[in-house]
Order: structure tokens, then sequence, then C-alpha cells
């Protein structure tokens, strides 16, 4: 079966829903327990000297039919997920995994309702809103020595892409504990995650002992939108990775991902239209 024709929405009973996750949930901790993952646990107060990845994005964006006390609660979420994860040292050899790390949010330890994405539309969700930090923490590894060992794209092409300044589909969905982000440190020395709110964004830093020896440039290639015979477009594109010596010297032209999203939107819709989804993303509760 062609992966576009696995796009097709399919309608689930609210138990069949409810069923899914409970069955991918219960997998996900087996495996738990069986991984022979060495996962970071040192957390560092103070940063390490040297940033090698950066970025940040926006906080608060006006988003078509959705209420804006979503995002503000999305922010009471984030700053709970950074509270566990900021300043955690990745020591050579050990993984990162976001769930693990975090945890369970819950309103017991203080998460409220954000958005999040249900088969391509938006509702509130305890701990909703975390996916903005999943994206921040997964596109600083592109640009980083991490090894990325779990990714989950975004099923769902919500907004077109006004004012988008990465690739399509270079995010990294979440939902708890089954899509998971786990970052792996293949290098000879630690790699420390710094994460904070500044005036208006979500921003976050990798850090280690040394400078970076690369740079890294992330783009995509075969980005095409496709007709369905059932009435839907899909999007689809490769996400590559040119890493770059001190020198500017092109030293690998690496594949990443590949990418296919069932589109919400019209594909000639003007990209003015709509705010993006990038910079205010949501929790997934896709199965």
């Amino acid at each position: 079966m062609r992966e576009s024709e696995k796009m097709k929405p399919v309608l689930r009973s609210k138990f069949r829903v409810w069923l899914g996750a409970r069955y991918y949930r219960l997998k996900r901790y087996a495996e738990w327990r069986l991984s022979g993952d060495k996962l970071a646990k040192l957390r560092e107060r103070n940063v390490l000297p040297h940033i090698i990845a950066s970025h940040q994005s926006p906080m608060l964006r006006q988003l078509k039919d959705v209420d804006m006390w979503l995002q503000h609660n999305k922010i009471t979420n984030l700053k709970l997920a950074m509270s566990r994860i900021d300043g955690l040292v990745l020591q050579p050899g050990e993984t990162f995994s976001f769930w693990r790390q975090v945890g369970k949010p819950s309103r017991r330890k203080g998460y409220v309702d954000g958005m999040v994405l249900h088969y391509g539309k938006f509702k509130p969700g305890v701990g909703g809103g975390l996916c903005q930090l999943t994206n921040l923490l997964y596109w600083m590894a592109l640009h980083s020595p991490l090894e990325v060992q779990e990714r989950h794209r975004h099923s769902y092409d919500v907004f077109p892409d006004s004012k988008r300044t990465q690739p399509f589909g270079s995010g990294a969905t979440c939902s708890y504990n089954y899509l998971d982000l786990k970052l792996y440190n293949p290098s000879d020395h630690p790699v420390q995650i710094h994460v904070f709110l500044n005036e208006n964004n979500l921003a976050g830093e990798l850090r280690s002992t040394r400078a970076s020896l690369y740079r890294y440039e992330v783009y995509e290639r075969e980005h095409r939108i496709t007709r369905e015979y059932w009435g839907g477009h899909v999007r689809h594109n490769l996400i590559y990775r040119r890493v770059y010596n001190l020198n500017s010297e092109l030293i690998e032209d690496e594949y990443i991902t590949e990418n296919h999203a069932l589109m919400m939107y019209e594909p000639l819709l003007e990209a003015g239209s709509a705010s993006h989804a990038g910079a205010a993303a949501a929790t997934s509760t896709e199965d």
C-alpha cells in the first residue's frame, strides 16, 4: 500500500481510540522495562561553555479557530516539562527520552488543558502543547552531533506556510508515552540541554565542553502534493542534512527522514490567510 493511501481518514469510535492508546502505552511500558538504554540522568545547574545549536519559537500566535486561552495554558505545561529537562547532560553513550524524563502529564502534577491535535482538529487536553518543546529539541538535534533514535512525524498539515521558516515536516509530535522523542550522544564529549523562556519565545540551546567542529544545514527534497482518490490532499517531502567543516567544506549530505501529512486546508490557499502551527504546536493524540 502506498504511504499516501494509509493517510485516508478512518473514523473510529471513542472506545476504539481509548483502547488503541492503552494498548500502545502498555507496549511502551514493556519496552522500557526491557530496554538496555543508558539514560541520561545528571543535571547541571551551570551551563556548559559552548553553544553547539540553538533555536527559539514564538509562544503565542493567533491561530484560526483556536482560543487563545489554550495557548496561555500551553505555557504552564511547557514550564512544568522544561523543569524536568533543563540542565540535563547526555554523556557519551547516553540517551535522552522525552517521556521518561518528563513523565506522564496529569492535573495532580499541575498540568492544565492545552491544545491537543486530534485527527486534524484541535481540542483541549491535559498537558496539551508539549509538541512545541519536542519540535524545538528535534530541530536542535538535527544541528548537532546527536543521533535521533526515535521521532514521530505529524500526521496532519493543519495550516498553510505563512511565515514558515523551517522545511515542512521538520518537527516531532509527541503523545504519552508511545510517541516519544529519543536522542543519543555518539560523540566523545557531553551535550547539555538548556531550555528556557525569554520575553516572547520558547528557546533552547545544546551546549558542550568544546566548540562544534561542524555546521549543519537542514533542507527538503522532492516536495510535492498529491490528490488522492478518496478526495484528500497529502503533502510529501524528504528531509536531508548537509554537514560542513569549519572551512565550509561539504563533508556529508545525508538523508534524515521522509514525511507524509494529510492537508487540512486547500493546497492553493494563499499563504497569508492563516497562521501556521509550527510555533504553537499541540500535543498529538493521533493513533
